[in-house]
């Protein structure tokens, strides 16, 4: 219990203080117009204040990420408190702040357009391709798990089929429709679930005296799986996610002033780590290694979902904590597809004011995420935590290059850049949905990718500078911009 509460009490410091120092380095301009005033146009560019913004961040990042993740996460023991907390405050939170301040700096761009503008042309074709591919996962993804949760919480008599459709019917419409004609407003009532789930189930963890077990950075996963690389692709979206970059531009496009972004893009990362670590807390102390692998082998992390909540806060509490859970990865499948369509439209430069328009994107985007349905949830999330740790990497090299030809202290990113990229490069060679490579083999390629990846790092980083890359883009003044 000490572990897990010490944990808490870090996330909170590492905000108050490393989130400062973040912000120090980026150099916020208050008085600078945001793109949601200087390219209001009604539909992406709308201008909402702190409270919405922070609930609407929040809702899109937290899907089943920082929930099914770190119960999976959780095989290894304690030390998956470990990555939660320095993920989130060293590496998730600043990659969050970064990739949504650029953003603002850049009109609203989307990930493969600053990858354009700071690592070359052909790396903006490139992580179009995998922002797209990772929206789509993600998509499909949190359209399986919630209609995998009512369809147990309904004791299946409600068709499977039915649940998927409905959710498909809900995507369409705030994937198409003006951000504050749904999202805008449904949000808070979503975030009065989120709370309920999350806070409910850590009180009880507390009250109870559940047995949380303490530090150890012993692997205790009953596979004997390696914590390296494994752990930091298992528990991403609590810790460091790739995803968030694809989301941070929504955010970034209704912003009403720079200084509020410290409590939005590294606050809410914060407050998701918070959430891992009640759900990774939570399988940890219920259940022991083996009994937890064997469950969710055979239901899947939601079946945890469903035992944890009716466990801890009864039939009526469990009920309300589950639905709960249902609403976080709808809210991140809804902007994910809603991000790939305005990813497409930027890189396609193909407006998106009329109606016509949005649904020439959006619908072959459903129909292939509809395909992807049939496919085993389990090979699904293999694939989504290889695409989305391998977009938080490029993210975060995108964050050095703004800072190092800024001149700031570009290691606040670097360094987190470059342990992922070790990380993800050594997977991709090791697992079977790669080259399938011995261990020893994947660590040495994996090392000698990320020394490459540093070389061309500091070799662009002085052909920008040459160059007098404009970092920034200047926005006519705008007499609408707000104070606060």
């Amino acid at each position: 219990m000490i572990t897990f509460l010490l944990s808490f009490v870090l996330l909170l410091i590492g905000y108050l203080t490393y989130g400062k120092v973040v912000e120090r380095v980026f150099g916020v301009k208050d008085s600078r117009p945001t793109p949601a005033y200087a390219m209001k146009d009604g539909i992406d560019y709308v201008p909402m204040n702190n409270k919405k913004n922070s609930l609407i961040q929040l809702l899109n990042i937290a899907g089943v990420g920082p929930i099914f993740g770190p119960i999976m996460g959780a095989l290894y023991g304690p030390v998956a408190f470990v990555w939660i907390v320095i993920g989130a405050i060293f590496a998730g939170a600043v990659h969050d702040y970064l990739t949504g301040m650029i953003s603002i700096r850049n009109r609203g761009a989307h990930i493969p357009e600053l990858a354009g503008k700071f690592l070359g042309t052909f790396s903006k074709h490139i992580v179009n391709v995998f922002s797209i591919l990772l929206l789509i996962l993600v998509g499909t993804v949190f359209i399986t798990s919630p209609a995998a949760l009512i369809n147990d919480l309904a004791n299946g008599t409600i068709p499977l089929t039915i649940i998927i459709f409905a959710i498909f019917v809900y995507y369409i419409l705030s994937t198409i429709l003006p951000i504050d004609k749904i999202i805008g407003r449904i949000y808070p009532i979503f975030g009065a679930f989120l709370i309920i789930s999350a806070v409910g189930v850590g009180a009880m963890l507390v009250v109870t005296g559940a047995p949380i077990p303490e530090l150890t950075f012993t692997n205790m996963h009953p596979d004997n799986i390696p914590i390296f690389p494994l752990l930091f692709l298992t528990i991403s979206c609590g810790a460091l996610s790739g995803f968030h970059a694809t989301q941070s531009p929504i955010i970034s496009r209704t912003l009403q002033n720079e200084k509020s972004g410290r409590k939005i893009f590294y606050g809410m990362m914060i407050a998701e780590a918070a959430i891992a670590m009640i759900w990774a807390a939570a399988a940890m102390s219920l259940f022991d290694g083996r009994d937890l692998n064997s469950i969710i082998n055979s239901g899947g992390p939601a079946a945890i979902v469903s035992e944890v909540s009716t466990l801890m806060l009864g039939a009526i509490g469990g009920t309300l904590a589950i639905i709960g859970v249902i609403i976080l990865p709808i809210t991140s499948g809804d902007t994910a597809f809603r991000s790939a369509r305005m990813i497409i439209a930027d890189y396609l430069n193909f407006s998106q004011i009329k109606l016509p328009n949005r649904l020439i994107i959006a619908a072959p985007l459903f129909v292939i995420a509809f395909i992807l349905t049939k496919i085993d949830f389990t090979l699904l999330w293999r694939y989504f935590s290889w695409a989305n740790q391998s977009t938080a990497v490029i993210a975060l090299w995108i964050a050095s290059m703004y800072l190092i030809v800024k001149g700031a202290n570009h290691w606040i990113s670097t360094i987190p850049a470059l342990f992922m990229t070790m990380a993800t490069t050594t997977y991709i060679m090791n697992a079977p949905i790669g080259f399938n490579l011995p261990i020893t083999v994947s660590y040495i390629i994996a090392f000698a990718v990320s020394i490459i990846f540093l070389f061309l790092f500091f070799k662009k980083a002085k052909q920008n500078i040459a160059s007098g890359l404009e970092i920034d883009y200047t926005h006519p003044k705008s007499p609408n911009q707000a104070a606060g």
